[in-house]
């Protein structure tokens, strides 16, 4: 099952290492991580996206919680919560293709970041869903290269 994890520590160098080995350690796969500055800039917020059963998470959530820099560790599965991922990709489009490309754009309100005779660079936001789906419509252009921030996440209001 997928976990999508929030761990809020301290904005110190090393932090960032410290948990990457402690899931390596441990034979732990992390799907994706993103990791940002808060609203207070001595707090960074961890998205961490793993796949396990309930004894898998159990013994990540107590393993991040033992590390000195760790403010708090919350399974946003759990709860409801909105998820978001960034994606840019490069498509080979010459001007026979752009009209096309253009509409797929539209489609899924993405947007041109940048244009070249024989490229263009294209950025959507949204569900890991939406963002394969965006993917996969642009293949037939020739993709010739993804960036992708991993998921990132946020608990709604009570």
């Amino acid at each position: 099952m997928k976990h999508t994890i929030s761990v809020l520590v301290e904005n110190h160098f090393g932090v960032l290492a410290r948990v990457s080995a402690l899931f390596s350690a441990r034979g732990y796969n992390i799907d994706s991580l993103c990791v940002g500055e808060t609203e207070d800039p001595r707090v960074s917020r961890m998205t961490v996206v793993v796949h396990g059963d309930d004894r898998v998470l159990e013994q990540i959530i107590k393993q991040l919680n033992k590390l000195v820099d760790t403010i708090e560790v919350r399974d946003l599965t759990a709860e409801d919560f909105v998820e978001r991922e960034l994606v840019m990709i490069k498509v080979g489009a010459g001007s026979k293709q752009r009209s096309e490309a253009l509409e797929i754009v539209s489609i899924y309100r993405a947007k041109v970041v940048d244009c070249s005779a024989n490229s263009m660079i294209l950025e959507v936001t949204g569900s890991e869903d939406k963002v394969a789906a965006f993917i996969d419509m642009l293949r037939p252009f020739g993709i010739r290269e993804i960036v992708r921030t991993g998921e990132i996440a946020i608990s709604r209001a009570p």
